[in-house]
């Protein structure tokens, strides 16, 4: 038999990787601490896992894809800024020389994109916040061409339920598409003023300020378009995956 306090200390950590709002209710947290369930054919599992996806349709519900994150002055920015990563900055890993951006999936043109093909297109800078699910939050500049515009330069099916991606740290995310095409979401090039260096995500990461720090992928390989469900290094392992800020 699972104890209440066990229950209680599940779902607590499931909360603290939660939206900043719309996460699990402290009173979700009593009714099924209350309840008496076994684990032994994964009921508790279950029930938390059909938890977060309700909250991930809840909150993708709730988005407003013309609503923007806060942005910020010059002056406001935080220096030195933090590095976060799953793993130390000492394990951090150098984009290969021959670096190609692959495409692939429900795209009309899934050529491989370099660094300079990249640069070439439009570009838009921002100075927002990131916000870690630990509790901590900076503020940085990035610059980089928006997703929804690089989406639409390869044809992308803009009905398509995910944009998800590869890493070749071996780390993935995957969002939706409304939040793709979000005004605010690039395929950042350049961190205050100048490219991309390896402990930042070079040669492009993720940065979209609608959504919690771990959903701004970093060393991006590949994108694909898609209506299967992707997930991500962190998603697989239980955090909510539309955390939306």
């Amino acid at each position: 038999m699972v104890r209440r306090s066990d229950h209680l200390t599940q779902l607590r950590k499931l909360e603290r990787r939660h939206l900043l709002r719309g996460g699990l209710s402290l009173g979700a947290a009593a009714m099924l601490g209350g309840c008496d369930l076994s684990t032994k054919d994964g009921v508790v599992d279950r029930v938390l896992w059909s938890m977060l996806r309700f909250n991930d349709r809840v909150q993708a519900a709730l988005f407003d894809p013309n609503r923007l994150a806060a942005t910020f002055r010059p002056d406001q920015i935080t220096r030195p800024f933090k590095f976060n990563a799953y793993y130390p900055v000492s394990q951090v890993r150098k984009p290969d020389p021959d670096w190609q951006l692959e495409v692939s999936g429900l795209v009309g043109e899934d050529k491989s994109w370099s660094l300079d093909e990249l640069r070439a297109l439009p570009q838009d800078s921002q100075i927002t916040r990131h916000i870690c699910v630990e509790g901590w939050s900076q503020i940085g500049q990035w610059s980089g061409v928006p997703l929804g515009l690089f989406l639409r330069r390869i044809g992308a099916d803009l009905r398509a339920r995910y944009v998800g991606f590869e890493c070749f740290d071996d780390y993935s995310s995957s969002i939706d598409m409304a939040s793709a095409l979000h005004p605010q979401t690039i395929l950042a090039l350049d961190f205050e003023g100048a490219p991309l260096t390896p402990e930042w995500g070079a040669p492009v990461r993720l940065r979209i300020p609608t959504k919690l720090g771990f959903k701004n992928p970093k060393n991006i390989a590949a994108i694909t378009v898609t209506n299967t469900y992707p997930g991500g290094y962190w998603e697989d392992q239980g955090y909510n995956w539309f955390s939306g800020s």
